[in-house]
């Protein structure tokens, strides 16, 4: 087996990636810390061809050193907007179509491999702070919560990480259906 060389991926490139038909998911980073995480969420999200970023509260925005670190320059195909307030932006997503849903473990929560995802809506998917999150003012808006299940002794994954996770869920449910 050998790997495949650059030219073999056939990748896009980023103006034909902007123009290109997106996965309709945007992502929602509540007030996430780290830099690294931002970048980490930029590259996935230009991976599954995700319509946008929301960046709210104190998460970091480009141009960043230390999100370009990860991103590896994914700031510049994903679309993204910055937000001081969360539930504004969920306001504006669900006059837009968007079904809110918050990652995070909760009272009432759908482990995520029960969530079924419907293939014409739209989902906006809220990730919070690598300690405290989703904001308490942020889960009360919200339509459904997705939990990871966890088998160990952690109280949850890398905010990058559950990203991850997550949009492969999605993006396979929505194809296989």
């Amino acid at each position: 087996m050998q790997k495949l060389s650059m030219d073999e991926l056939q990748r896009t490139d980023v103006e034909s990636f902007k123009k290109q038909e997106k996965t309709p998911i945007a992502i929602i980073m509540d007030n996430v810390r780290s830099m690294h995480n931002v970048g980490s969420a930029f590259r996935t999200a230009d991976g599954f061809a995700i319509e946008k970023i929301y960046l709210c509260g104190i998460t970091g925005t480009p141009p960043h050193r230390e999100i370009e670190k990860t991103a590896l320059g994914a700031t510049q195909s994903v679309a993204w907007e910055y937000h001081q307030d969360t539930t504004a932006v969920i306001d504006q997503l669900r006059s837009e179509g968007y079904v809110i849903v918050a990652i995070e473990q909760a009272d009432n929560s759908v482990m995520l491999q029960e969530f079924e995802p419907k293939n014409h809506q739209k989902y906006a998917l809220i990730f919070g702070n690598e300690v405290n999150g989703v904001d308490e003012e942020v889960m009360r808006k919200i339509d459904t919560c997705i939990e990871i299940p966890q088998y160990g002794t952690k109280h949850s994954f890398n905010v990058s990480v559950a990203i991850g996770i997550i949009l492969w869920d999605f993006i396979q449910k929505r194809n296989s259906n």
